[in-house]
């Protein structure tokens, strides 16, 4: 009675023994058909990562936002668009300005570095929330090359920062995910001379460029003594510098950040050439009463517009004349300016 029974398990046993067989047996046919004449399994290679690509609606949507979508006949200037990884104007940057060996050059060299990043870190919760569709970047400015009141060893009026004082900043980026500019005062030295210094560091994805007019004295005069100058030629020597090893090194844009605060600061502006590898910031770096500011800005900055623009902010010397504010202007004050600065630099 068991017999039929056995007889109709062996029936369905011995497709399925078959079809396992054969599944093994493709499958060992595939592998031998991945290896090579010599027997060597040839692996395939993964496809390689698609290249970024630049977002060009959001792009312009963050520019028109910065006009509050209203254009006029000087803004948004009409550039190219920068190629893909751009910081701006997708972000905001706040940044720290100054030097370690110094306490009157700003607030880096103010503070102990653990209060001055927490200080920092509290600016860019104030930014955040003062215009929270645009994400907010931290960033150390910190003076590399320094302007000086004597002529020094090269005779230039300049001192060259140690690349440890430069390393520490750096290291104090790194510990609240911030960006660093270096900042070059030429003195009676000149762009050229100066920024190649540099370039181990700007070689570094996360370190982007400042330049100061004020201190450059095409003249021969002593730094300080009169507001020096930088042509469109100077400006244009440091951002073919940067593009030249965006380029070679593979970089995504870096930023190059240009202080002004009177006409004669920058000559020919029109001919102040804009690069898809190089984002360009005006910067109004004038101290004073908020009126006076914000007049300094639309005078300087406004009126000759090269890309995006940048305000500063100072701690103590916006205060020192009447009517003696008790503070710098707050973000909501700033965020007033047209266009809106998409780089705010506290000193």
């Amino acid at each position: 009675m068991t017999f039929p029974k056995l007889r109709i398990s062996v029936v369905y046993f011995i497709p399925l023994i078959f079809f396992v067989v054969g599944c093994n047996s493709t499958g060992n046919a595939k592998k031998k058909q991945s290896q090579s004449a010599s027997g060597d399994t040839v692996v395939k290679a993964p496809e390689p990562p698609k290249p970024p690509v630049l977002d060009t609606n959001l792009y312009k949507a963050a520019v028109m936002r910065l006009v509050r979508d209203s254009a006029c006949d000087k803004w948004p200037v009409k550039t190219a668009f920068p190629l893909p990884g751009a910081l701006l104007p997708f972000n905001r940057i706040v940044a720290y300005y100054g030097n370690f060996y110094s306490t009157h050059m700003g607030i880096l060299g103010e503070l102990p570095p653990d209060e001055m990043l927490k200080k920092l870190q509290g600016e860019v919760e104030k930014w955040k929330a003062a215009d929270t569709l645009t994400p907010v970047i931290p960033a150390i400015h910190y003076i590399a090359v320094t302007a000086q009141g004597q002529p020094g060893k090269a005779g230039k009026y300049t001192l060259r920062m140690p690349f440890a004082q430069i390393d520490k900043a750096l290291d104090l980026a790194k510990q609240i995910n911030a960006i660093v500019f270096l900042d070059v005062q030429v003195g009676q030295s000149t762009l050229q001379d100066e920024i190649p210094l540099l370039e181990k560091y700007l070689k570094m994805p996360n370190v982007h460029l400042a330049i100061d007019p004020e201190f450059s004295m095409k003249t021969g005069k002593k730094p300080g003594s009169i507001i020096g100058t930088f042509d469109a030629a100077d400006i244009n020597y440091a951002s073919n510098y940067l593009v030249k090893l965006i380029k070679d090194n593979n970089l995504p844009p870096k930023i190059l950040c240009v202080h002004r605060f009177t006409y004669g600061m920058v000559t020919n502006y029109k001919n102040i050439l804009v690069h898809p590898e190089v984002q360009m910031v005006m910067d109004m770096d004038g101290w004073g009463f908020p009126a006076k500011k914000v007049t300094t800005y639309r005078q300087t900055v406004f009126n000759e517009p090269v890309e995006f623009t940048g305000f500063k902010l100072f701690y103590k010397n916006d205060l020192k004349t009447p009517p003696w504010n008790k503070a710098p202007m707050k973000p909501e004050e700033v965020l007033k300016l047209y266009p809106k600065p998409i780089y705010i630099q506290y000193q």
